[in-house]
C-alpha cells in the first residue's frame, strides 16, 4: 500500500476543524487516504472549510455545538450517513477565557467546562460504540499544556483541560484490550485564534504592543516562538496511525520543552 494513503478507508471526525490546528489535522488525515468530517457550530465557516479540503480527498462538515449533547448525537448520525462509522475522533474545538480568579463569575466557569471538558465526553460516548463493535479506533484529544501545568488567570481553562487528560488516561484503561487507543496532545501557545485573543487581551490589560505580547507568550517555549498548526497536527497524525496501537493514554507535549523545563 502507498504509505502516503495508509489511512484509506477509514472516517476521521474533527471537531473545531475550520480552522486552526482542527483545519491542519484535517488536512493531513485526508493527504493520509482518509475521509474526515468537520464538526462545528459554524455552518458558513465549515462549508468553507471543506470547499478548501476538497481538493484533497474526501471531506464534509456536520453543524452542532458539542456542549449538547443532542446536538452531537445529530452530527455523528449525519457523519455515519456520509461516510460510515467514524473510526477516527480528533477532540480539537475549545475555548479559553482569562480572568482573575476571585472575579471568575459561575457562568464563564461552566463555559469553560462544557465546551472544553463535556464536549469532549460527549464527542468520544457518540464515537465509541462503532469503534467497540468494529475494534478498532482511534481518539486524540487536543488538549493543552494548561492540562499538564497551571497558568494564572485562566483557572477554568486549566480545571477544563487538566479534566481532558484524566478522562483521556481513564478510557485508555477501559478500551486497552479492545483494538482503541485514547491519546491527548498538549499544545503550548499555538498561532491560533486563541493565542490572538490572549495577545489582545495582554495588550488591553498591559499596554504592551501586540509585538510584545506575542513575544511574551512565545517566552514560555524554550525554543523561543509560537507553536505552529501544522507541527500539532502532525502529533495528532502519527497517533492516528496503524502504527501507533501501542501508544495509549498519553499526554504528549507539543511545546518546545515547556513542560520538561518548567
Amino acid at each position: 500500500m502507498n504509505t502516503s494513503q495508509i489511512l484509506s478507508g477509514r472516517h476521521a471526525l474533527v471537531t473545531g476543524g475550520s480552522r486552526g490546528i482542527g483545519f491542519a489535522v484535517a488536512q493531513r488525515l485526508l493527504g493520509m487516504g482518509a475521509r474526515v468530517t468537520l464538526l462545528g457550530r459554524g455552518a458558513d465557516a465549515l462549508e468553507q472549510a471543506v470547499d478548501q479540503l476538497a481538493g484533497g480527498g474526501e471531506a464534509a462538515f456536520a453543524s452542532g455545538d458539542i456542549s449538547r449533547q443532542d446536538d452531537v448525537r445529530g452530527a455523528f448520525a449525519q457523519a455515519r450517513a456520509c461516510f460510515g462509522p467514524v473510526d477516527i475522533l480528533v477532540n480539537n474545538a475549545g475555548q479559553a477565557a482569562s480572568e482573575r480568579f476571585d472575579r471568575l463569575e459561575e457562568a464563564a466557569w461552566q463555559q469553560m467546562i462544557a465546551v472544553n471538558l463535556t464536549g469532549t465526553f460527549h464527542c468520544m460516548q457518540a464515537a465509541l460504540p462503532d469503534m467497540l463493535e468494529r475494534r478498532w479506533g482511534r481518539i486524540v484529544n487536543v488538549a493543552s499544556t494548561a492540562g499538564l501545568v497551571g497558568y494564572a488567570y485562566v483557572s477554568a481553562y486549566c480545571a477544563a483541560k487538566h479534566g481532558v487528560i484524566g478522562l483521556t488516561r481513564a478510557l485508555a484503561l477501559e478500551t486497552a484490550r479492545k483494538g482503541i487507543t485514547v491519546n491527548a496532545v498538549c499544545p503550548g501557545y499555538t498561532e491560533t485564534g486563541i493565542a490572538r485573543e490572549a495577545v489582545a487581551n495582554i495588550t488591553q490589560k498591559t499596554g504592551m504592543s501586540a509585538a510584545q505580547a506575542e513575544a511574551k507568550l512565545a517566552e514560555r517555549n524554550p525554543q523561543g516562538r509560537l507553536i505552529q498548526p501544522g507541527e500539532v497536527a502532525d502529533a495528532v497524525a502519527w497517533l492516528c496511525l496503524p502504527g501507533a496501537a501501542a501508544i495509549s493514554g498519553q499526554a504528549i507535549p507539543v511545546d518546545g520543552g515547556e513542560v520538561m523545563a518548567g
